[in-house]
């Protein structure tokens, strides 16, 4: 575990998931930040989820 006045001392490094404005707006002040374009799966009825996941 980390000491606390440790973690204030170190550099912030940030994984974005989701909203790119926040990973925009990290990168702008200079922090290393990377984003990773996510979006659930969207819920579909079971016949058509299933004829899906055929698919894939």
């Amino acid at each position: 575990m980390v000491e606390p006045r440790k973690l204030f001392n170190t550099e912030v490094k940030v994984v974005n998931v989701g909203l790119r404005i926040f990973y925009e707006d990290l990168k702008k002040q200079g922090v290393k930040v990377v984003h990773v374009n996510y979006q659930p799966r969207p819920k579909l009825e079971k016949e058509l989820e299933s004829k899906l996941s055929e698919l894939l």
